[in-house]
């Protein structure tokens, strides 16, 4: 009997107390969690979990001392035995214990490939944000991983599980009320871009700012950088594109059935918000070309959008009618008529989970589509089958969106050859494929996982 087993053997008599108001399906799911990275969202995923499943958080690992002692202690008084998880400032040291059922990876996009990795090479089913990666070898490597070491991932593009939008893939366009859908545009205009300049300096003494920067470039300590505001910079992330654009072309893809784009372009800059330390776009178009079919993506951290009710969102056109679809609702317009036929809006639950109505900054009306994206997987985990993200399908997604920044970098459309996982004829945009690792941390490869 290996640790896993003797634990898990231990904790079985504690299932039963533990089931509470869980589904059948996951009362004897008691399997141990950790977290790398106990920041906002990764509070937010590991909390929803805890109130679908009987689970027990046993380690947290974080670089910000304050920020993991907050968690561990929001933790404990949320999980049914209330104790206080293990806590690390090193995602190794938590990974060599090797006694993980699930780990979520929830840091900042550069440090996602190499911890879901270790993950995965130690036994766990692991979920992981979005986008899956900074760059397309990163992302290609995780994939690699994950079927050779034969885990379950999911990826957190939780729109395939938001129960308004799997009533509008299901009553709109699998019915076809669509028609013969021929145009996507996808969008954002929420004013998120950080506006500030503040001046470098000094990293806090709760934050270990070396480990925090990792294999990304050295830039000088900045109040943009942690917490939150670090995809202010294009050295930790893939700016509004690897942000918000992957949300939106993942949803219109899996409820269109559609794979890899053939052709991306994009185009854009810092055209009005100069005056801000962050280097990402302002305003940017991409176009994601497939048969029949373009995704047009725009986002503009600046001015009005055009429909106040979809500022992030997706516009499904076909013969018969029109599908606005967000976050927070869908409507479906026929042909012709200027009201919908059809119209949802965001699952709130608050008569079954009322601890969200006061828990701090949770987006109330994603919290459903969390805990839908949760049971999927660990329905998944069961069956050892593939939940509705796995981890091609956000690989597909986040490597589509890498591609748009690299086609705006190089200024010209790209060709993709997704068997051979490279741009067809272009030298130049696949040496971008792959980002320069800060040494010591070594970029992982696909064939070397």
């Amino acid at each position: 009997m290996n640790r896993r087993d003797f634990v898990k053997a231990g904790a079985a008599g504690l299932a039963l107390s533990a089931m509470g108001g869980y589904a059948a399906e996951f009362a004897d799911q008691k399997r141990r969690v950790g977290l790398i990275g106990t920041g906002w969202y990764g509070k937010c995923d590991l909390l929803r979990l805890i109130q679908v499943a009987p689970v027990e958080v046993v380690s947290l690992c974080d670089v910000d001392k304050k920020m993991l002692a907050e968690a561990a202690e929001i933790v404990a008084s949320r999980q049914a035995s209330k104790k206080k998880p293990r806590t690390y400032g090193d995602y190794r040291e938590m990974l060599k214990e090797k006694d993980l059922d699930i780990v979520l990876v929830e840091t900042p996009d550069h440090w996602h490939a190499l911890p879901m990795i270790e993950a995965l090479k130690g036994g766990a089913d692991v979920w992981v944000q979005k986008p899956t990666s900074v760059d397309v070898v990163e992302s290609q490597a995780m994939l690699a991983a994950a079927r050779k070491y034969k885990r379950v991932v999911q990826v957190n593009t939780q729109r395939r599980s938001t129960p308004h939008l799997v009533q509008a893939r299901n009553e709109v366009i699998k019915s076809g009320k669509l028609g013969k859908i021929s145009h996507v545009d996808i969008c954002c205009y929420y004013h998120m871009r950080a506006r500030k300049n503040p001046p470098d300096t000094q990293p806090p003494e709760n934050l270990d700012y070396e480990m925090w920067t990792g294999p990304a470039p050295m830039r000088p300590y900045n109040e943009l950088c942690h917490p939150r505001s670090w995809r202010a910079f294009m050295e930790y992330g893939n700016g509004i594109v690897g942000d918000m654009c992957i949300h939106m072309l993942d949803m219109v893809r899996w409820m269109l059935d559609l794979g890899m784009p053939k052709r991306i372009s994009s185009s854009g800059g810092i055209f009005v918000q100069k005056e801000s330390k962050a280097n990402i776009t302002d305003t940017q178009t991409a176009t994601f070309e497939f048969p029949e079919l373009n995704v047009v993506w725009t986002h503009r951290t600046w001015g009005q959008a055009p429909d106040p009710d979809y500022q992030w969102a997706a516009i499904i056109y076909g013969d018969k009618g029109m599908l606005k679809a967000s976050v927070h609702s869908f409507d479906f317009i026929p042909q012709g008529k200027k009201e919908p036929a059809l119209s949802g809006k965001a699952v709130i639950e608050h008569d079954k989970y009322p601890e969200d109505k006061n828990e701090k900054d949770l987006e109330q009306h994603v919290a459903s589509a969390i805990r839908a994206h949760w049971k999927d997987f660990l329905s998944a985990i069961a069956t050892r089958g593939k939940p509705v993200a796995d981890i091609e399908q956000g690989v597909t997604s986040s490597v589509a969106s890498i591609l748009a920044n690299i086609s705006m970098q190089v200024g010209r459309s790209l060709t993709w050859d997704n068997e051979k996982g490279r741009v067809v004829g272009d030298d130049e945009a696949n040496k971008l494929l792959r980002r320069p690792y800060r040494a010591p941390w070594v970029h992982p490869e696909p064939d070397k996982v």
